[in-house]
């Protein structure tokens, strides 16, 4: 693992909020969440977003137009595959990469011609928690 890269204050207050939060968090949560802080401006929380991902300290989950803290900073930055299950009920997010899959990935994208800049997979249901928890039908 690579260390943290030196951070502006905005950006560690976007960081912790993600690192402490149970859930995805939207750029308007985290903005909610930070206006004690001084945030006054979505743009603020945007551009601390940008650079937390250019870094690889955090991810943005398409389907849920959120972002989480990356579980595994610094192991698989760049255009690496990452898959994110996500709980539809507790909105738990489990992040994971599987070298199976990057290689199948891969060589269509190398039979294709085409050159992948980032993959991500998203793979939405419920959790066992959360099934187990589900009333008998």
């Amino acid at each position: 693992m690579t260390a943290r890269p030196k951070l502006t204050r905005n950006q560690s207050l976007v960081f912790d909020t993600l690192g402490a939060a149970d859930e995805p968090l939207s750029a308007y949560t985290i903005l909610d969440r930070l206006r004690d802080e001084g945030f006054r401006a979505p743009l603020q929380v945007y551009r601390a977003l940008d650079k937390l991902i250019d870094c690889g300290l955090i991810h943005r989950i398409d389907s849920l137009k959120a972002f989480v803290a990356c579980t595994h900073p610094g192991e698989h930055h760049g255009s690496a595959m990452i898959a994110f299950g996500i709980c539809e009920s507790c909105a738990r997010v489990w992040e994971f990469s599987d070298d199976v899959i990057c290689e199948r990935l891969q060589g269509w994208a190398d039979a294709e011609g085409f050159r992948a800049v980032r993959t991500s997979i998203e793979i939405n249901g419920r959790c066992a928690d959360c099934r187990q928890a589900e009333p008998e039908a």
